[in-house]
């Protein structure tokens, strides 16, 4: 995947999700893949998240190296994640990604969309 731009804050990616999405990567057997995060109009409270294996590149998408596997966000979709973390948890109550965003001004009850 060709980096576009590099971006030096934004969208973080927490050491327990690289690690995860490194692993989801190796299992696909494919390492020119990335992490595209992509908000999208949807969902009970207005957006929501799209994570998705991806290796196109599309103009102006700007990506950021964590863990040993790049993360991608459209332009569009970078100023809703700008400053949100993105971790994995394994717990007994819940398990996958977690995205704690600061823009998100409200939620839902299903934690799937936000606004």
């Amino acid at each position: 995947m060709e980096i576009t731009e590099t971006i030096t804050s934004g969208l973080i990616l927490t050491d327990a999700a690289a690690s995860k999405v490194k692993a989801l990567i190796d299992a696909e057997g494919d390492s020119s893949l990335a992490l595209r995060v992509a908000v999208k109009p949807g969902g009970c409270a207005g957006f929501s998240y799209d994570l998705f294996f991806d290796n196109s590149n599309l103009e102006g998408d700007v990506v950021k190296a964590f863990g040993g596997v790049n993360v991608v966000v459209d332009r569009l979709s970078a100023e809703y994640v700008n400053g949100a973390t993105i971790d994995f948890v394994d717990s007994l109550n819940e398990s996958g990604f977690k995205i704690d965003n600061p823009n998100a001004t409200g939620g839902c009850g299903c934690g799937k969309s936000f606004c």
